[in-house]
């Protein structure tokens, strides 16, 4: 999950002032984590504690609601801010990117395609009880699964169309077509899953190692920190994460980020590197 984290971090500085580059400091003195990060780390300590996915919601939405509220100011939206000043908060149909980006610790904790279809669901609930906020999630899961398990490229790409998003094998998903058009306002808006989900998997597809996909996530626009966190855990589980930006990353993390990050680490089987 720490490549997700890793690209919240580095896009962070383009979110309201997007690149249309790959050539920029990966980790800036400027760069910060934001609310992906902490969601991210919300989903992952629930998991790491609650290996049944019946009490596993219940975590989250209080680990939710606990780290966003100790850790404000991080980019959160409008209907989500709301969400954590409830002392009851309920799911609001969403079919924002919030649930995807903050899966990743899902696909690779998950053992079973059947769990990370439970455990994705599990992990929208608390906001996100359209079914595009949850398929997003799922997709985003899922797909780090897949690398988790040593699927090469072309196999993700063609069950990820199947199961999932179909537009990722046309020319609209293509690098020089996204560089070119996406932006904010791209088709739903680049904050929902149906316009940002398909175009992680399409920056993880483009690119050539772990800091490629980061690099072109952040280039094509729009929600920047938000579309490499998707690709970045999925770069994560099929590349691995090169040791000079890990030890980078670990710098703008506060220590119980670091600790719930390692305790994943600590459980994760099989994760190709």
């Amino acid at each position: 999950m720490l490549g997700a984290i890793i690209g919240d971090i580095a896009g962070s500085r383009f979110e309201f002032d997007n690149i249309k580059s790959k050539e920029f400091t990966l980790l800036d003195a400027s760069c910060e984590f934001t609310d992906d990060t902490v969601m991210s780390i919300a989903v992952a300590k629930a998991l790491v504690e609650c290996d049944d996915v019946a009490l596993f919601g219940a975590k989250v939405e209080a680990y939710m609601h606990d780290f966003g509220n100790r850790y404000p100011n991080r980019g959160y939206g409008g209907r989500f801010a709301v969400w954590l000043m409830d002392d009851n908060p309920k799911p609001y149909g969403s079919f924002g990117n919030g649930s995807a980006m903050r899966i990743s610790s899902v696909g690779f904790l998950a053992q079973t395609e059947i769990e990370v279809k439970a455990y994705s669901q599990a992990a929208s609930a608390p906001t996100h009880t359209h079914k595009e906020g949850i398929k997003g999630a799922e997709a985003i899961a899922m797909a780090i699964f897949w690398a988790r398990k040593g699927l090469d490229k072309k196999e993700i790409i063609k069950r990820f169309a199947k199961d999932y998003y179909p537009e990722i094998e046309s020319e609209t998903c293509s690098y020089d077509y996204l560089v070119k058009h996406y932006s904010w306002d791209y088709g739903m808006g680049s904050v929902t899953c149906q316009s940002s989900v398909p175009q992680a998997i399409a920056c993880f597809n483009e690119a050539k190692d772990f800091e490629d996909v980061i690099r072109t996530s952040v280039s094509i626009g729009g929600d920047s920190d938000t579309i490499a966190a998707m690709a970045g855990g999925i770069a994560e589980a099929y590349y691995g994460i090169p040791s000079e930006i890990e030890k980078r990353a670990r710098t703008f993390l506060p220590k119980e980020f670091i600790d719930i990050v390692d305790a994943v680490r600590a459980k994760v089987k099989n994760i190709r590197t």
